[in-house]
């Protein structure tokens, strides 16, 4: 009796191991995870919404928005000057706001913000690094915002060691 009952047990985990899941026919390698979202890959959430306000609130044109920025990827080489750039437009004029790997910068002995207004509805921002060292590699960000919305943009340094 008792091996008869392992013998099932052991048919019924061999068929249970080899049997495809309900649905799987005809799927052949790897099973396809979800897609990312737009706003998981970076593009703009854009399109019809439920209703007038919602789609007032997404599409306002007086929200910040970041005209000019910094190239993505920067290689800086140690003990020069790393530069990013950001412009941006709104109204209320947006406040610029800078971030390095997720923390909030503010201006020291060798990291300096310099900030301009154009006009009634813009702002300039520069973020200098005045010698870069090691361990200014990271991700840089430009944050944009004012009571409208937020705009964000980042950058991704490396060093490089110059050899003269």
């Amino acid at each position: 009796m008792v091996k008869l009952q392992t013998a099932l047990w052991l048919a019924a985990a061999a068929l249970v191991l080899v049997a495809p899941p309900p649905g799987a026919e005809g799927r052949r390698g790897r099973a396809r995870g979800r897609t990312k979202s737009r706003t998981q890959i970076g593009l703009p959430i854009t399109g019809q919404y439920r209703d007038a306000e919602t789609d007032k609130y997404y599409n306002n044109n007086d929200g910040a928005k970041i005209l000019d920025w910094s190239h993505f990827d920067y290689e800086y080489t140690l003990g020069h000057k790393i530069v990013f750039l950001c412009r941006a437009k709104g109204n209320p004029r947006p406040t610029i706001t800078w971030f390095k790997d997720g923390t909030e910068l503010y201006s020291h002995n060798y990291l300096h913000v310099h900030e301009w207004r154009i006009g009634k509805d813009q702002v300039k921002s520069k973020l200098e690094i005045d010698p870069a060292t090691q361990m200014d590699a990271g991700v840089y960000e430009c944050s944009a915002d004012n009571m409208y919305s937020v705009d964000r943009r980042s950058f991704k340094t490396d060093f490089s060691i110059a050899f003269d």
